[in-house]
């Protein structure tokens, strides 16, 4: 069997599987937790986002080995070191254990990579583009289904117990793509695609890619924070965090959806601008929220004002950057998912949560003259 429906299919249960455990993560912390508030919201912070930041520094690596190797023997390996790490994060017992755990699943983080490698093994560049259609599809849905059922199988099952359903689930994705991809080999011009590289423009993408992503990545480690003061029982924090989490879910699948419409309708140098100082405004505004269906409302609007954003502005360049270049501004996403976090944490430790999101709003603002002078 080819890798044109079976990679999407291990991607969209490998990033359920993540999204699946990632939702309950900053209550698991709280129940771990000794120390006072502000102490544990910070290890809330960097918990959740040392993964990312590992796999920052990790990522290129496996892509240079990716390039040098089978990327379908190099995605089983990373796959099950993944599975097998969800298994220690059941096994700890503190904050610090756990945290050791966070950072050495960082190192496992590039299932992707190898995914967009086997995708570009296709035959020719119309079947390229249409299997990297599949794979960030599935991505999408695999985000958006993982963390309502993931909030309630960790309320259900407890939260040890739902980690160990989301390493199974990647031992069976490691299982699927070991016996069921066959990879065609690799065609003779492995060269870089593409003229030399803008890093002017790259750079422009990778700030607004940056910006973007701090605002779709900070909400769920201060769920736990939030949501009292917005009327939500103790004993409901979790499944009412995987809601939340799940509409922010559906509104960036319903963006990335809308991107390519309007991409056609309007200016990108117009509608980047737009988009980010609309995400802006509504992000602001979650200082407004009286209720947690408000607030839902509000990020559901928010996410799906930030969403195109991304897919538009990276195919500005895909079709002319060089390898390099889109793995730099790919690590500018990951590098996003660990700020998100520590960034949101930090400032509530000492600030009210209304600051924390005019913060987070100014941000994006200050990335709209960049998209403004982007290449219409």
């Amino acid at each position: 069997m080819s890798a044109r429906l079976v990679v999407p299919a291990a991607m969209l249960f490998s990033t359920f599987a993540w999204s699946f455990v990632f939702v309950s993560l900053p209550f698991y912390v709280q129940t771990l937790s000794t120390l006072d508030a502000a102490s544990t919201l910070r290890w809330t912070g960097w918990i959740l986002g040392i993964t990312n930041l590992v796999t920052v520094v990790t990522a290129p690596v496996w892509g240079r080995l990716g390039a040098r190797h089978d990327p379908k023997t190099l995605y089983v390996w990373v796959e099950l070191l993944q599975g097998v790490t969800f298994f220690a994060m059941a096994a700890a017992r503190t904050l610090g254990e756990l945290f050791v755990v966070r950072f050495v699943l960082g190192g496992w983080g590039a299932a992707s990579t190898f995914a967009f490698m086997l995708a570009g093994r296709a035959r020719d560049a119309a079947d390229v583009r249409r299997q990297v259609s599949l794979i960030q599809s599935a991505l999408t849905v695999g985000q958006v289904m993982g963390p309502l059922i993931g909030a309630v199988a960790a309320a259900r099952l407890g939260f040890r117990l739902s980690f160990v359903v989301g390493g199974l689930i990647l031992l069976g994705c490691t299982a699927l793509v070991y016996r069921a991809v066959t990879v065609p080999p690799a065609p003779r011009a492995t060269q870089e695609r593409g003229g030399p590289t803008n890093w002017r423009d790259v750079a422009g993408v990778a700030a607004i890619i940056l910006a973007g992503s701090i605002q779709l990545q900070f909400l769920p480690a201060i769920l736990p924070e939030i949501l009292p003061a917005l009327g939500v029982e103790h004993d409901d924090l979790l499944e009412v965090g995987g809601f939340v989490m799940f509409v922010s879910g559906v509104a960036a699948a319903l963006g990335a959806v809308a991107a390519p419409r309007l991409a056609d309708a309007l200016p990108e140098a117009r509608l980047i601008p737009v988009l980010l100082l609309l995400s802006s405004v509504v992000l602001v505004a979650f200082g407004l929220a009286t209720s947690v269906w408000l607030l839902g409302t509000l990020r559901f609007l928010q996410v799906l004002c930030i969403a195109p954003v991304f897919p538009i502005v990276v195919a500005r360049i895909a079709h002319r950057a060089r390898g390099d270049a889109i793995g730099f501004i790919n690590s500018a996403r990951i590098a996003a998912a660990f700020l998100g976090p520590v960034i949101a944490t930090t400032l509530l430790a000492w600030a009210p949560a209304p600051a924390l999101y005019a913060c987070l709003g100014a941000v994006g603002a200050a990335c709209a003259p960049i998209g403004w002078r982007a290449r219409a």
